[in-house]
C-alpha cells in the first residue's frame, strides 16, 4: 500500500473544476421522510405481469431494446407506444431515493441537502465526460505534478522519509503516515511550514547517505511543488492510502 499526496482543489479560485465540484446537481437522501414531493419515482411494471401484458415477451424485448435479463419493466425504456399504452395501467411508482436539485428553490434544496447521504451526491464534475475531465485537468494550473494531475505520490506506506524528517525537525513530513491514516486535511497557512521542512530535507538527504538522496529526492520535489501551489492558490493539502504501492518505483 502506497500513500499519495493531493491538495483541496475546490478551495483555489484558479481550479477549473471548482465551480462544477461545487455545484451539487442530485443527492440520494438518507430518510426520505417529509420529502416525498421531490424523491424521483420510477414506473416499474412487475415482471410476470409485464409477460402477460405483451404476449410475445421476445419480441417485446427485441422491439424496445431492452435487456433480456430485466429483472423488471421499466416505463421509460420502452420506447414503442403501443406497448405503453398496455403497460402504463400496471405500472406503480417507485422511489429512487434520488431528489434533482435543478430548478428547486433555496428552501426545498435546504431540505434535500440537510438529509443527502454524503457518499451519493452527484456534482456537475461527475457529469463532465471523462475526455473533458481529461483535457481540464491537462490544461489545469494546479496539475502541481509536472502536468500529471492535481495527486501525487508520495512514496510507500514503509517509506522511511517521515523518520527522517522527525530526526531533523520536520513535523509535518514526519507525520505523513498517521495523517494519510487519519485524513487529516492541513490548512492553507501550512503550506509555508511545508516549504521550510523542504529546505531542511533537501541539506537533511546528503547527510543520511546517497540511498536516500536516490530514493526521497522525488517525494521532497513533489512536496516542495505541493507547499508552492497550496501556497499560491490559498489552498490546503492532505495524504492518503492507496492500493499501489510504489516502492518499486524507485520514489
Amino acid at each position: 500500500m502506497g500513500i499519495s499526496i493531493g491538495i483541496c482543489e475546490k478551495e483555489a479560485k484558479s481550479a477549473p473544476c471548482r465551480e462544477l465540484k461545487l455545484n451539487v446537481v442530485k443527492v440520494h437522501l438518507l430518510d426520505e421522510a417529509g420529502l416525498e414531493d421531490l424523491v424521483i419515482s420510477d414506473e416499474i411494471v412487475a415482471l410476470d405481469d409485464a409477460k402477460k401484458a405483451v404476449g410475445d415477451w421476445d419480441a417485446f424485448l427485441k422491439r424496445n431494446r431492452i435487456n433480456e435479463e430485466t429483472d423488471a419493466v421499466y416505463m421509460d425504456k420502452v420506447k414503442k407506444d403501443s406497448d405503453i399504452e398496455v403497460l402504463k395501467p400496471l405500472a406503480k411508482k417507485v422511489s429512487t431515493g434520488w431528489v434533482e436539485l435543478e430548478g428547486l428553490s433555496e428552501a426545498d434544496r435546504k431540505r434535500a441537502m440537510d438529509k443527502a447521504d454524503p457518499e451519493n451526491i452527484v456534482t456537475g464534475w461527475d457529469m463532465v465526460s471523462f475526455d473533458d475531465m481529461n483535457e481540464m485537468c491537462a490544461n489545469c494550473p494546479l496539475s502541481w505534478d509536472k502536468g500529471r494531475g492535481c495527486i501525487g505520490t508520495f512514496g510507500p506506506s514503509n517509506s522511511a522519509l517521515p523518520e527522517i524528517a522527525s530526526r531533523h525537525g520536520c513535523p509535518i513530513v514526519a507525520s505523513v503516515p498517521e495523517a494519510a491514516e487519519s485524513g487529516k486535511v492541513f490548512p492553507a497557512s501550512d503550506a509555508e511550514a511545508l516549504l521550510a521542512e523542504v529546505e531542511k530535507l533537501k541539506t537533511a538527504l546528503p547527510e543520511e547517505g546517497k540511498m536516500a538522496v536516490h530514493r526521497y529526492s522525488g517525494p521532497v520535489e513533489r512536496l516542495e511543488a505541493v507547499a508552492k501551489i497550496c501556497s499560491a492558490e490559498g489552498c490546503g493539502f492532505f495524504f492518503f492510502r492507496n492500493l499501489f504501492d510504489n516502492s518499486r518505483s524507485g520514489a
